[in-house]
């Protein structure tokens, strides 16, 4: 039986898909199946609405503070699904709704997708990771090229049109603390926090 949702700490973790535009020289995918003692996170099927619905109501909410779109892929590859799961928890549970994203679901679409998150989610997370392009392609590997770092900001500064908070993240093992700095600096620009996350390994 496959992970759709899962949990850590605090948070209900919704698993949709193992595709992802990126290879980040720091993603937990190299370093093993799962995280925080799931079971394994790689998917044998995309599951459909009623399936990660099914898997949500099987949890108890009032153990826990937030759902999140955060697996062993980039959340917004299924868009569709992620924002009718939403509709759904809205319906249903009064629980705020995070996704955590590379930012790069405008070039996976091909269009402005910030705009359909107004009133669905409450966070979005966004994986910043360097002070510049160049670094980012190096870091980051996005299959959309040295466009991406451009775009990403460009998705964070929309999120904060249409998100109540918007935050950038960093992993602390792949920037130095002048580059910490300078990303402060620049999710300040975008109408952002910034969080300094620690690797993990699992």
């Amino acid at each position: 039986m496959q992970t759709i949702t899962y949990h850590v700490k605090n948070g209900i973790y919704v698993n949709l898909t193992n595709r992802c535009p990126c290879a980040c020289t720091f993603c937990l995918r190299q370093n093993g199946d799962s995280v925080y003692g799931s079971d394994s996170l790689w998917l044998d099927h995309e599951p459909d609405l009623k399936e990660v619905c099914d898997s949500l109501d099987s949890w108890n909410m009032d153990d826990y503070s937030e759902i999140v779109f955060c697996g062993y892929g980039e959340p917004t590859e299924r868009l569709d699904v992620l924002l009718e799961t939403a509709k759904y928890i809205k319906s249903r549970y009064n629980i705020p709704i995070r996704i955590n994203t590379n930012g790069l679901s405008d070039l996976i679409w091909g269009r402005s997708t910030a705009p359909q998150l107004e009133g669905l989610i409450d966070v979005v997370s966004i994986s910043l990771n360097a002070t510049n392009k160049e670094d980012y392609l190096k870091t980051v590997r996005p299959k959309f090229g040295i466009d991406s770092y451009d775009a990403m900001l460009q998705f964070a500064r929309d999120c904060t049109r249409y998100v109540p908070e918007v935050v950038m993240t960093i992993v602390d093992v792949v920037t130095t603390p002048e580059e910490q700095e300078q990303c402060k600096e620049i999710a300040r620009s975008v109408g952002a926090k910034l969080r300094i996350r620690p690797y993990e390994t699992r």
